[in-house]
């Protein structure tokens, strides 16, 4: 048996269409489909004119738009599961996020009619309507609002959702909202995906929250910090606060040992002076000790900076912790043992 294949011919306005948007597709790092449905001619034009020089919309034909994408190939020819209903073209060099995020911005609100499908649940606010008492309180109690008359105007008690998501709005309610210049909807172009550098994204892809994602890597940055400084890695961002660390710990050092270093000296006299004056002011008998000793209080603890504290915090972990317990405790160990040596050796 031998099948006969049939070619299908089009017209050649249509072809000439086709090539154009062919032509169109392939100029673009990113295209997607967006979708028009509602949108009035005026304010179509408007958005097409603010989106000039960082996106392109082309609209045609939904089926010559398959058949364009169709012959792109290359992976393109998913975005034609999108294309039913009002939609159109759009393409940009921008990322995706980015033709995203301005997509929704240049949504603006508008009025629902009767007869469409409420796109989130329509709330009439609490407040003063700014209609005189009349009828109208009727037609916003029929809707299921909270409302009666109040200091000579028609009020809201309470806000009062009249239509939930997906409900169709009926004429009472369009007229309602209408008189209270309630707009409910937003209008603008719809993404439905994009395909760019071989990947499709749909809207739930690219609506991320920016400052959350910014959070996110910063608390990456900073762990990845804490991690290059705790496991003594340096880096460009690290080296630093390596060498501030390594120099804070050769000072312990130098202070257990008693090195009598220029750099640690002062704070040997200082550490000395502080284990004196304890030691004095634990002895009750004041005739016993030195006339410029007498009344003596132990020295106050040393005053931190809550800044270089916090500063600290955020670039040690619970290791530097542990390492900061244990010098503690060598201190003290240190102000016990080794302290009656040291003042033998300044009265010996």
């Amino acid at each position: 048996m031998s099948s006969v294949r049939k070619t299908e011919t089009i017209p050649q306005w249509k072809q000439e269409e086709v090539d154009e948007l062919v032509e169109f597709i392939d100029s673009f790092n990113s295209v997607g489909i967006v979708g028009v449905a509602g949108i009035p001619s005026r304010q179509l034009q408007a958005m097409r004119r603010e989106l000039h020089g960082s996106a392109d919309v082309r609209m045609s034909r939904n089926t010559l738009t398959v058949r364009a994408l169709e012959e792109v190939n290359d992976g393109v020819e998913e975005l034609t599961q999108y294309v039913s209903g009002q939609v159109a073209l759009i393409g940009t060099n921008d990322n995706p996020f980015g033709l995203f995020k301005q997509l929704e911005a240049s949504k603006t609100p508008a009025p629902i009619n009767a007869g469409e499908v409420a796109p989130n649940d329509v709330v009439i606010p609490e407040g003063d309507t700014g209609v005189d008492p009349g009828p109208f309180v009727g037609e916003l109690q029929t809707i299921g609002a909270a409302a009666r008359i109040q200091d000579g105007s028609i009020m809201v008690t309470e806000d009062s959702k009249v239509l939930e998501e997906g409900e169709v709005v009926d004429d009472d309610l369009a007229n309602v909202l209408t008189e209270l210049g309630i707009e409910p909807k937003e209008v603008g172009l719809d993404l439905k995906g994009v395909y760019s550098d071989g990947v499709l994204f749909e809207p739930d892809e690219l609506e991320i929250d920016v400052d959350e994602y910014e959070a996110d890597i910063r608390s990456a940055a900073a762990a990845a910090r804490n991690l290059s400084i705790n496991a003594a890695y340096p880096t460009a961002a690290t080296a630093g606060s390596l060498l501030a660390k390594a120099s804070g710990e050769a000072k312990s050092v130098g202070l257990f040992a008693e090195i009598e270093s220029p750099d640690v000296v002062p704070d040997l006299i200082g550490k000395a002076d502080a284990q004196l004056r304890s030691l004095a002011a634990q002895i009750d008998d004041e005739e016993a000790l030195p006339e410029e000793l007498q009344g003596v209080e132990a020295a106050p603890a040393p005053e931190t900076d809550d800044a270089d504290e916090e500063e600290q915090a955020e670039e040690e972990d619970d290791t530097d912790d542990a390492e900061a317990d244990e010098a503690a405790d060598d201190a003290d160990d240190d102000d016990g043992d080794d302290g009656g040596e040291g003042l033998g050796a300044m009265f010996g």
